[in-house]
């Protein structure tokens, strides 16, 4: 097969993935075609349910050597898509709305190259990971035992980035995307008839202190190595009685940091600030912490092998100025083990990631995998 016979394939391969968007947590279909796409290429193995949905593909160098893995994300978003292209989503309020169905394929793509030919030494993995968009895929992958046999000596992925030129490499040798997690904050008091206040407890002081003071927090630079953020996202004092004073109430944030350092000192300072308005208010609080995402801490050294790559691949490269504010759970991987995650433009034109009328560019497509293929030809056949 020529390379526009497979470009042509993979064109196909991404547009369906589009139309028969999956999200975290339910993408056995989406694992099941890019399984059925992968077989007919020859891998050494693939090994399925990694870490819930997740997918292994091994191939096997001619001789023993390091481990190169190149990861990859299966979800979809819960967001209803805008377009109105023949291959738009076909399942209602759900899309490919961040260019996860174009990161496979270009992941996907590589098992042409390696059934054509083999690395001289060590192994090529691809890794189609669960559960990205909500911060538990990765964690859950390298917990699994499965997973073990695979830990990689390298571990590389690419997220397209709109507002960037179409194929320019965005890179960086520190952190590439923020530390993020959700708060919750539950306040429990007393109900009693909105008449006589005073024979309940009511949490709304409370709920307002909170929103002032950890509004503050976040401002507060001077406890802060680098940028932080706190963003508050929903709250709710009761329920809509107006005969009753309230005796619940519940406070959702974001939590946003450059540095997961930051990120320890804004939990604890955050809780110590909702621990004491609780007591002053005479409440109870709970607080827990949903999609928690490390920053994605690059290795300066693997990023350099992505630089050279680029120059190999015929791809001009930009060093990022800060990190992205957005996360990526790719950051638990870099916490356990040496790699990179560098940015693939898609236009500075294209909408948003999560915006209802994204769609990831084909002509994306052969930039990734040429740039993927660089970086393992250049470990693996030194």
């Amino acid at each position: 097969m020529d390379d526009m016979n497979i470009q042509h394939q993979l064109v196909t391969l991404r547009q369906h993935l589009h139309q028969h968007p999956e999200i975290s947590g339910k993408e056995a279909k989406t694992a099941n075609r890019i399984k059925k796409f992968l077989k007919a290429y020859a891998p050494d193995r693939i090994v399925e349910e990694v870490g819930g949905y997740g997918l292994i593909a091994e191939f096997k160098g001619l001789k023993e050597g390091p481990t190169v893995m190149f990861r990859c994300e299966l979800d979809a978003l819960p967001i209803k898509e805008m377009n109105t292209m023949a291959y738009r989503s076909e399942n209602a309020g759900k899309g490919h709305l961040c260019g996860h169905d174009g990161h496979m394929t270009m992941v996907a793509g590589l098992a042409y190259y390696l059934e054509a030919k083999r690395p001289k030494k060590g192994r090529v993995i691809l890794l189609f990971q669960p559960s990205e968009e909500d911060g538990q895929g990765a964690e859950r992958i390298i917990q699994d035992k499965k997973f073990n046999e695979f830990a990689p000596d390298y571990i590389f992925a690419i997220h397209n980035l709109p507002g960037y030129p179409m194929h320019k490499v965005i890179l960086s040798d520190q952190n590439f995307a923020s530390a993020s997690r959700g708060m919750a904050i539950k306040l429990y008091g007393k109900s009693s008839h909105a008449a006589e206040p005073e024979m309940g407890i009511n949490p709304g002081m409370g709920l307002s202190k909170i929103l002032i003071q950890i509004d503050a927090l976040s401002k507060n630079k001077s406890l802060f190595n680098d940028f932080v953020l706190i963003t508050p996202i929903h709250a709710k004092l009761g329920n809509l009685a107006y005969g009753t004073s309230p005796g619940e109430a519940e406070v959702h944030f974001t939590l946003r940091s450059y540095l997961n350092s930051d990120m320890e000192t804004l939990i604890q300072k955050a809780e110590a600030i909702i621990n004491e308005i609780a007591i002053q208010e005479n409440l109870r609080p709970e607080i827990s912490y949903e999609e928690i995402f490390p920053a994605t801490k690059n290795d300066p050294g693997y990023t350099q092998i992505v630089k050279n790559a680029c120059t190999k691949a015929g791809l001009k490269s930009v060093f990022l100025d800060q990190p992205f504010r957005w996360s990526e759970d790719f950051g638990h991987f870099t916490s356990k083990f040496q790699g990179a995650l560098f940015g693939l433009g898609s236009g500075t034109d294209q909408p948003a990631l999560h915006n209802p009328d994204f769609d990831f560019p084909d002509e994306l497509i052969p930039s990734g995998m040429a740039l993927y293929k660089s970086i393992y030809e250049n470990i693996l056949d030194s």
